[in-house]
């Protein structure tokens, strides 16, 4: 009771072929195909954007590391010259 047949699959399938024809229905499969494997790469890629931006967030730009080195090499010449 309330289950769908082989045969009631059958039918509806045949209507749906006749209906849409099977060049649309081949066009829908692949774009429906292309739409799964997109969001399946989408998924994989997160976790490396992640990391990169999580990367990018930890370590200060070059600019400011750059800086932080004249600024520790000026205190280093300035420890010589006092000592």
């Amino acid at each position: 009771m309330g289950g769908i047949s082989i045969w009631q699959l059958l039918i509806i399938a045949v209507i749906v072929v006749l209906l849409f024809g099977t060049k649309k229905l081949r066009g829908i499969g692949g774009d429906l195909g292309a739409a799964v494997k997109g969001f399946k790469k989408a998924l994989s890629d997160e976790p490396e954007a992640v990391k990169a931006e999580q990367k990018d967030a930890d370590f200060p730009p070059k600019q400011l590391n750059e800086a932080a080195n004249q600024e520790n090499d000026l205190t280093k010449q300035k420890d010589k010259d006092q000592a």
